[in-house]
Order: C-alpha cells, then structure tokens, then sequence
C-alpha cells in the first residue's frame, strides 16, 4: 500500500509539472523518479486517482480540471517578483480564480490575497514563484 501511495505521489508530481499525453509518457516519468511499473499498473492508478484526459491530448488531475477552465478563460496576465506572483483577471473574477488556486493546493503556495481583478500569490521562495508562473502559462 505504501508503494501505491508514492507512486501516485510521484504521478501527481509528473502531471503537475510535465505534459503528459499518453501512458507510456507516465511509464517513463516514474522510471526516471525510481519507480518499477508497466502501463496497465499506472492505467489502474489514473484511474483510482481520477486523473482526465483533456481533449487536447493532456492528462490532468481532476483537482486541477477546474482550475486550468478558470486560468484559461479568467486570466488575462502572471507576472513574478521573486516570491511574488501577481495574477491579473477580468473584472470581477479574482475571488473566485484566487480560490480555484487555493482549492487546488499547489505546492510551495503559502497564501493569496485577492482583490476585484487582481491575486497575489505568495510564495515559499522564487523557485516555488517560478513554477507557479510556469503552470499558470501551461493553462492559458
């Protein structure tokens, strides 16, 4: 159970960070993270963890379905400063995108605080603020 429960850790941290667009890709990633398994162990295991299949061809968590829909149609800009990210949305959609973000539970987030049309994102360090960046672009 314990060797499960890592694997899908580290899937979670794959999809999270990687396009992903097939199985094998996934196969791939978990051997270079270590990990020993064939294509229908992890076709059973984005199953038990809700992972999709967009219909651009990539995987995502389920958690963050909602979240990617919210940045692709709210987010108009994501700029850096160190461990600040400052998301810039339509009118109005701040709060509900600040709290797609925070539901999501993103590492290396320490808070938001978000205002009409504009999140601040506070980060652990720069490098958390640079993935942050990264992954926000990857919905847009």
């Amino acid at each position: 159970m314990r060797k499960r429960r890592l694997r899908q850790e580290a899937i979670r941290r794959i999809v999270r960070s990687t396009v992903v667009r097939t199985q094998r890709d996934l196969v791939d990633g978990l051997h270079e993270e270590g990990f020993t398994c064939t294509q229908a162990t992890v076709s059973r295991d984005i199953a038990d963890m809700g992972v999709v299949k967009l219909p651009e061809g990539v995987y995502v968590l389920s958690e963050d379905v909602h979240l990617q829909r919210m940045v692709s149609e709210l987010v108009e800009e994501v700029v850096r400063a160190d461990n600040l990210v400052l998301v810039k949305a339509s009118a109005g959609a701040a709060p509900g995108v600040a709290a797609a973000l925070d539901a999501a539970d993103l590492d290396g987030i320490l808070g938001s605080i978000a205002g009409d049309d504009t999140i601040l994102m506070i980060t652990a360090d720069g490098r958390a603020g640079e993935a942050l960046v990264e992954r926000l672009d990857r919905y847009r």
